[in-house]
């Protein structure tokens, strides 16, 4: 009996891609996702067609890349920004004293990610903490087993196009589109 592949897929957005600006610009979005994300998932379909002689460590940076971009266009939305409401506000409050200091270190984390990466909010069952951490590419420094509730693409395509290297720019943004309802979805 031969094994069934089951390819990975390029996500559908829950949006436009000209639902973010201007935020984030219609070209932006639409090479991002077209064209970077895509090109995560093309890269881990094709190693896995010959998954005998694959190189783990370019599977890993290709199905990472894949599933944080997949979390971060679920943290993104036209009618996003403010500030969170219901369990995750109390979380933040609980381990990060404010929503302002909160959002000051986890942007803080993303403008000092070393190379390309991601800052990212997660979540520690075992503690029942928040923590941020940041990523470097897609797979180095991650906090294993904890959930990740919220990712901010740092690698350079993620903004180029709009922000050029004013990345603290981008990061601002950033604040203006978070899905905090799909942020809570997953703490929950």
């Amino acid at each position: 009996m031969e094994k069934e592949n089951k390819l990975y897929k390029l996500p559908d957005l829950s949006y436009g891609y000209k639902d973010l600006e201007p935020y984030m610009s219609e070209e932006q979005l639409k090479i991002h996702h077209q064209k970077h994300h895509q090109a995560y998932v093309n890269g881990i379909n094709k190693i896995l067609e010959d998954i005998g002689n694959a190189d783990l460590n370019k599977l890993a940076f290709q199905i990472g890349g894949h599933k944080l971009h997949t979390l971060f266009w679920g943290n993104l939305s036209p009618n996003g920004g403010g500030e969170p409401k219901e369990k995750l506000v109390e979380y933040i409050r609980k381990d990060f004293g404010s929503f302002d200091n909160f959002k000051d270190q986890f942007s803080k984390a993303a403008m000092s990610v070393e190379g390309s990466g991601w800052a990212a909010l997660v979540h520690d069952k075992e503690t029942d903490i928040l923590l941020i951490m940041q990523i470097e590419k897609h797979n180095v420094n991650i906090y294993p087993t904890l959930d990740i509730l919220l990712v901010l693409d740092m690698f350079e395509h993620a903004y180029y196009i709009d922000y050029k290297n004013e990345k603290a720019k981008y990061v601002d943004a950033f604040w203006s589109l978070v899905n905090w309802g799909e942020v809570n979805k997953r703490l929950e």
